[in-house]
């Protein structure tokens, strides 16, 4: 990766990770403490815990739409500023109903897809899944490092303590997105034109990303689900607190994780992700009809937790970057929106799911998550692969005027999508080499000022 690409993985990924944290951490402790605040009743606790995943499954479509259209940026900061309004809302709650004020102000400031689409905008095609599969790590040890943290620090902090802990990492997050390349988006097809509805039906009418956002879903269903039932698994069968946990949690994510690696390269070098995200699907499906029968033991419990965390994270990995590979240029953010609206409304319900299968029995618990993710898998196998496409980088050349040399590059066949990053004098060219020709090749050499490898 080039200097550009590491700065934006190091920032979007702080933002995430921050971002994340500060949710996650109320999650495995609200129920107990939740009983502390005014009015409080079991429903409007769990009320308040998930009407956070409802407010972004309702948000993200609109702030993607509006990130298609204006900078991407400026739209991520007024989420962070959301963000920190609902922290600091539910920091300051006397009743129950506040805290829900505070969660809701919070969901909406819903930029998960735009930050992705960011990201997306400031990496190579080559590198996108790695970028991607970076992020999908960074979200899930975020998640982790939540569910360990929280129980560890509300008896010292206090659960008001925790928002005001949110709403502070909202602001170092505002302050990470300064460190995030500022791009420019040239693209052949001006969206100035189109109205939100024609721009939402360009993507609603591809159906291999209706089967990605299926297969989110899916994933974010099953895993809230799993976290509700766990905990009182873990403790009735190990034996463990809910402090300690988090110790199980954490080393098999990173083995799944590491297990996952190579399956993530040969998706992407060998071109056969189809072939992964299918397998993944069906990996977590089987782990999850194991656990339904060897959740019963403690070895069983930790087995099926690790086949599952190798197809979470195998997804995690390759759904953005698919996303990034089949969506319209013009319409990535609104994709990615989609997507992340599924993801949250997966949340949503898995959450609810997961509160109503906890006093069932373990076969009809995980049997049940298993059956929602091997539906999944049969929905999304027509899928077809991911077009790939491939990216070069180009210097800008120095004394020009950007907007007219763009113009001239986007004109170029086999040109697909142009991001100028001028502060740092670069620009990603996006290519399909199947339209390129010996003139095109020249041309693009010559607007370059230099040969370039294509």
């Amino acid at each position: 990766m080039n200097s550009v690409e590491k700065r934006a993985i190091l920032g979007v990924g702080g933002i995430f990770a921050l971002r994340m944290i500060g949710l996650f951490m109320i999650v495995p402790v609200f129920s107990v403490y939740g009983d502390n605040y005014a009015h409080a009743t079991p429903f409007l606790i769990g009320l308040a815990v998930g009407i956070y995943g409802l407010g972004q499954a309702i948000f993200q479509i609109p702030m993607s739409l509006a990130a298609d259209k204006f900078p991407r940026k400026p739209i991520i900061m007024l989420g962070l500023i959301l963000f920190a309004a609902g922290g600091i809302i539910a920091a300051n709650a006397i009743d129950i109903y506040q805290v829900i004020i505070g969660r809701a102000l919070a969901g909406s400031g819903a930029v998960s897809a735009v930050l992705m689409a960011l990201l997306a905008d400031v990496t190579r095609e080559e590198m996108r899944t790695k970028a991607m599969a970076t992020m999908g790590l960074t979200i899930a040890t975020s998640i982790m490092l939540a569910f360990a943290f929280g129980p560890l620090l509300v008896g010292s902090l206090g659960i008001s303590g925790l928002f005001w802990l949110t709403a502070a990492f909202a602001i170092l997050a505002m302050l990470l997105l300064f460190v995030v390349p500022t791009p420019m988006r040239v693209l052949k097809h001006n969206l100035d034109n189109k109205s939100i509805g024609e721009q939402l039906a360009t993507v609603l009418k591809i159906g291999d990303l209706n089967r990605l956002h299926v297969g989110i879903f899916a994933l974010h269903l099953t895993m809230t689900a799993i976290f509700v039932l766990l905990p009182h698994q873990l403790t009735e069968v190990m034996g463990l607190s809910v402090r300690q946990q988090g110790l199980v949690y954490l080393p098999l994510l990173f083995v799944g994780f590491a297990v996952a690696i190579p399956f993530i390269i040969i998706a992407e070098k060998k071109r056969k992700m189809r072939q992964v995200f299918l397998a993944a699907i069906a990996l977590m499906t089987a782990a999850l009809a194991f656990l339904a029968f060897g959740s019963q033991v403690g070895v069983g419990i930790i087995f099926g937790l690790l086949l599952y965390f190798m197809g979470f994270n195998l997804l995690e990995a390759t759904i953005p970057s698919w996303i990034s590979k089949r969506a319209p240029v013009a319409n990535k953010a609104t994709a990615m929106g989609l997507n992340s609206s599924s993801q949250f409304l997966g949340a949503f319900v898995g959450g609810a799911m997961g509160g109503l299968l906890l006093n069932q029995s373990n076969l009809l618990a995980w049997g049940l998550l298993s059956l929602v993710m091997g539906i999944a898998l049969l929905l999304i196998i027509p899928i077809a692969q991911p077009p790939y496409l491939s990216s070069t980088t180009v210097t800008i050349p120095k004394n020009i005027n950007i907007q007219d040399w763009s113009r001239q590059m986007l004109a170029v066949d086999g040109v697909d999508e142009l991001v100028v990053m001028a502060k740092e004098q670069v620009a990603y060219l996006k290519l399909d080499k199947t339209q390129l020709t010996d003139d095109s090749r020249q041309a693009l050499s010559h607007l370059a000022q230099s040969p370039l490898d294509i």
